[in-house]
């Protein structure tokens, strides 16, 4: 338990909800900007605590999809006709289904990941690599007449296919958004179908993953204070505003252009942390 706080952690805490809400959903990897960031800024908590904040404060970015779009993704809306009603479940179940790969997976080897692939090389490697497959695939759907223009085409075989792409998200660095957006295209959707079922995807993903990290932080004897609670909310309400405005940017961005700027900032950011980190 933390004993005593400074406002120099709420300033911390301020940028790393900031930080959550950017890169949770543009595809260029929270894990490697969190990083960065405590590199320059060591987080003022103990280890444990940091390890569960950066997971467990992507609840804030999980609200911010759940209110705007809590009418589509509300069964019970008394505002849908049944035939509507129908529709929402039948997505619902969609969602489920790509999420049972990584679910599985990503309880079975949670510690495994934390402990052998959570570095600068690996996050760094990834960041460069799926860079250089957005470009790729950007590439090579150019100009092509996607298969699935809207939400409701996307049929149960192709959601399930898009969630084994989100199993490589388990590789910090890769990125949840950028995983399953690139699967999303390979698989011929367009691009607001694959970022909008990514934003679907999070939502019980990650619920999931924070309620892993904070039963796994309390079973190794850990406890919750004012302090901490207080850290994790207001983490958490800066994730929520932030992702609020990035959400709505992502979906203009991509009727417009495609993802290829995000794809060389990708490839620098990469390079950037071998740099830093080889002098670390």
């Amino acid at each position: 338990m933390i004993t005593a706080i400074g406002w120099i952690e709420f300033v911390q805490v301020f940028f790393l909800g900031i930080i959550e809400g950017i890169t949770e959903w543009l595809p260029i990897s929270s894990t490697g900007h969190m990083m960065l960031f405590e590199a320059f800024w060591p987080f003022a908590v103990t280890e444990e605590f940091s390890k569960m904040f950066n997971v467990v404060i992507q609840l804030g970015a999980i609200l911010a999809v759940v209110t705007l779009y809590f009418h589509r993704l509300n069964p019970f809306s008394a505002k849908k006709s049944d035939k509507e009603k129908k529709a929402t479940y039948l997505l619902w179940s969609k969602i489920i289904v790509a999420c049972i790969p990584a679910g599985v997976l990503g309880i079975l080897l949670d510690d495994w990941l934390d402990a052998h692939l959570y570095n600068s090389v690996v996050v760094a490697c990834m960041l460069i690599l799926y860079g250089i497959l957005f470009l790729i695939v950007e590439q090579r759907v150019k100009g092509q007449q996607f298969r699935v223009k809207k939400i409701k085409e996307l049929d149960f075989q192709t959601a399930f296919l898009i969630g084994c792409f989100q199993v490589l998200a388990l590789i910090p660095g890769t990125s949840r958004s950028g995983a399953t957006i690139l699967g999303g295209l390979l698989l011929g959707c367009a691009r607001p179908v694959a970022a909008e079922f990514t934003f679907f995807l999070a939502i019980p993903v990650m619920a999931g993953a924070s309620g892993l990290k904070l039963l796994k932080y309390l079973l190794k004897g850990q406890s919750f204070g004012a302090i901490e609670i207080t850290l994790l909310i207001f983490g958490m309400v800066v994730a929520y505003v932030v992702s609020l405005f990035v959400i709505r940017f992502l979906l203009g961005f991509i009727r417009k252009k495609d993802f290829k700027p995000f794809a060389w900032y990708r490839i620098a950011l990469g390079v950037l942390v071998l740099i830093i980190f080889s002098f670390i």
